[in-house]
């Protein structure tokens, strides 16, 4: 999916070479050989930024997949989308923050239940109605929640979601099993509940307001978030972007947030 671009704002990386940046000018051919001695078997790409500029940038051909359904051999390069899988909580995290600050979203202290009235009934403890945002944001719910097996077992927390006919009523039913904010527990129904606050206070789809907010912004115009079942973008696992817009999101957390001389995030 591509949207309009903004003008004047840069549309590549500035390259410099590794020795200028301080690195190894022996890198690139380092990294083929232990690639062809299968020390880094399933790697698809490795770009180093430094100083603002891009020194390195290799790819690997191999296997991919597209959301759980495998491609055939790739050959990866700058133009290839690659599976974000959970970097995708990492992006989200940052909308939310936009929205936040745009004054569009819960902020951190709000009840979840508070925030989701239609889900109200759902709330069936006073454990489940402690919840807040901010538990939501830090994985820190307090839910029964298990996504430590594989992707492909069907008891796995994200693929038991993402075959509800209602992926936040399933996330939101879930037992508590102990108090919100003792413990993080890895948690898509998290994000899943993150996307679902974003589309709802902008208005816009997930995808969309990324586009409009993040995306753009940061000269980012190739890009692909997968929807779930239900026609909704899968918040926490479906973006696909390739190799150097990952690491333009990487350089705006250096940047505390701008880019190009713009403010994005909020710091």
């Amino acid at each position: 999916m591509g949207v309009m671009g903004i003008p004047g704002l840069p549309q590549a990386w500035p390259t410099t070479s590794p020795a200028d940046v301080g690195l190894s000018p022996e890198i690139g051919k380092t990294l083929q050989t232990a690639f062809a001695a299968g020390e880094y078997r399933g790697l698809h790409g490795l770009l180093i930024a430094r100083r603002g500029k891009l020194a390195v940038e290799h790819y690997f051909d191999g296997a991919d997949e597209n959301w759980g359904h495998p491609l055939d051999n790739q050959q990866h390069g700058p133009d290839m989308l690659h599976d974000m899988r959970s970097v995708t909580k990492s992006v989200v995290s940052l909308l939310y923050g936009i929205a936040l600050a745009e004054g569009r979203v819960p902020d951190t202290s709000t009840r979840l239940f508070d925030a989701l009235p239609d889900y109200a009934a759902l709330a069936t403890t006073p454990l489940h109605r402690r919840i807040t945002i901010g538990h939501v944001l830090s994985m820190r719910m307090g839910i029964a929640w298990n996504e430590d097996m594989t992707y492909a077992d069907p008891r796995n927390g994200e693929r038991e979601m993402e075959a509800a006919s209602d992926r936040y009523h399933y996330v939101l039913s879930r037992p508590v099993a102990e108090a919100p904010g003792k413990r993080w527990v890895y948690c898509g129904g998290a994000t899943a509940l993150l996307g679902l606050l974003i589309a709802r206070g902008t208005g816009q789809r997930l995808e969309a307001y990324a586009a409009e907010r993040l995306f753009a912004p940061l000269g980012i115009f190739e890009w692909e978030w997968v929807n779930g079942s239900d026609g909704f973008a899968a918040a926490s696992s479906g973006l696909r972007l390739r190799a150097r817009d990952m690491a333009r999101i990487g350089q705006l957390m250096l940047d505390r947030g701008q880019a190009f001389g713009r403010r994005v995030v909020p710091p």
